[in-house]
């Protein structure tokens, strides 16, 4: 079951999704200062890509949470209002709903990716 979902993701906007999270963090790698946020950016992406069947989860310390508070002001904020949106778009139908669901869990890793692992 995850497998034909995760197809049906990546043929209704997972892949395009997954490839504009990762040429963004191929923006972000330019610099030698943004190379940890590039980094966050790769691991969305590959969550992007194949959602279904993998969960997040948070392990935070002190010096991850100042990157996460910084993350949150700058970018993530953004992006968890995009996911929210989506989300909540593809849950007014009732196939959409799983999708929808994805994108609300989306809204934690656009939140704290510093110390986010994928399982």
């Amino acid at each position: 079951m995850k497998l034909i979902a995760n197809i049906l993701w990546i043929i209704f906007g997972g892949l395009m999704t997954a490839v504009l999270w990762a040429a963004v963090g191929i923006l972000f790698c330019i610099t030698i200062i943004g190379i940890p946020i590039g980094i966050q950016f790769f691991k969305i992406a590959q969550y992007m890509l194949f959602p279904f069947g993998r969960k997040i989860v948070l392990n935070m310390g002190a010096v991850r949470f100042l990157l996460n508070v910084l993350w949150i002001i700058f970018i993530g904020i953004p992006l968890a209002v995009y996911s929210l949106v989506i989300g909540a778009a593809l849950c007014m139908t009732i196939i959409g709903i799983p999708f929808g669901i994805k994108y609300f869990h989306f809204i934690k890793l656009a939140l704290f990716p510093f110390g986010a692992r994928i399982i």
